[in-house]
């Protein structure tokens, strides 16, 4: 099985803002695009993009899962970037057009057809470290992926990084590729020096997101999770998470966490703690690190209460559950 993200469909769509306006160019190949090596991009770092999923039903039906709040959402980076604005229309349109063109290549469950738009400002000139691009481009990439857990679930050990941020604190809701890079540095020393699987960025001691996903502290019937901010990202798979605990009658508690508090309820029989993200849904936390010490969350290993909120999540998306939220719009 090739790695998570590195098989592709021959085509994605294309769309090229110019001169005030944007231009869809359908389907294209997707082995390639044409940069001038002075693109605003690869100097000045304007582009961001998203990560969303297409599912295949048992009726061979495909759905895309929350597709509205992805294309919001990079609206908003693309604004935060002063990219050129997206339009919303267009990019639904290139968004069903891709995935269109591929549904039957859409895995069945547990597998998936992972959806990646970008936007990049290429506009060639060097000059503009303080000026926005006027020219971009905006496509949709697809890649066919299957069960991001087909080696079984692992519990995750995090180390908490109380000095260091993810990114700059402004750059947080912005689904950026320079956030992700600034994160990986501090990833791979904890990797090394400490053997985790993530880092926990708690600068000053508040607790906001690991690298590439949000933290979700469950205590009994309680989830506790920060409050949204400009600090971390709004990510799309904890508010559907958070949706679904309320359903369940669970109380969802939005609000600061501190380090402190963390390790006082990690350490308590019953409690579980997880990471959300479009990938992996929701994995399991089984240990933090802090201070040198070792953490065990809970029973160290998943939690019943983490589980029952994947599966729930997952028969929405598969289609073995009602759709009371309207999360999925099909396709084909």
């Amino acid at each position: 099985m090739a790695a998570f993200g590195t098989v592709f469909m021959p085509q994605m769509s294309l769309a090229e803002f110019k001169d005030a306006h944007w231009t869809y160019h359908n389907m294209v190949s997707s082995d390639r695009i044409e940069l001038h090596p002075g693109a605003h991009v690869l100097h000045y770092s304007s582009t961001c993009f998203e990560g969303l999923k297409a599912f295949k039903h048992a009726d061979g039906s495909v759905h895309i899962f929350r597709m509205d709040q992805n294309i919001a959402r990079m609206q908003q980076s693309s604004r935060l970037l002063a990219l050129p604005e997206v339009d919303s229309a267009l990019l639904e349109q290139m968004i069903i057009d891709a995935v269109g063109s591929f549904t039957e290549q859409v895995p069945s469950p547990p597998g998936s057809m992972y959806i990646r738009p970008t936007h990049i400002g290429t506009e060639p000139a060097i000059g503009k470290a303080a000026s926005p691009t006027q020219q971009s481009l905006l496509y949709v990439l697809l890649s066919p992926v299957g069960d991001y857990f087909s080696g079984g679930i692992k519990p995750l050990k995090l180390l908490i990084e109380e000095n260091g941020s993810r990114c700059a604190a402004h750059m947080g809701m912005i689904k950026s590729g320079g956030n992700y890079a600034s994160a990986l540095g501090p990833i791979l020393a904890a990797r090394q020096q400490h053997k985790a699987d993530q880092v926990l960025f708690c600068p000053g001691g508040d607790v906001q997101e690991t690298g590439a996903a949000n933290f979700l502290l469950i205590d009994d019937n309680q989830i506790i999770t920060k409050d949204l901010d400009s600090s971390f990202l709004h990510g799309i798979t904890r508010d559907s998470i958070l949706t679904l605990a309320r359903d369940l009658g669970m109380t969802v508690s939005e609000r600061a966490l501190s380090v402190d508090e963390l390790i006082e309820r990690a350490a308590k029989p019953n409690t579980e703690a997880a990471l959300s993200g479009t990938a992996a849904v929701l994995t399991p936390v089984g240990s933090l690190i802090h201070n040198n010490k070792t953490i065990t969350v809970g029973s160290g290993e998943g939690g019943p209460v983490t589980e029952k909120l994947r599966k729930a999540l997952n028969a929405i998306q598969w289609g073995e559950a009602e759709d009371t939220h309207g999360w999925l719009t099909r396709v084909n």
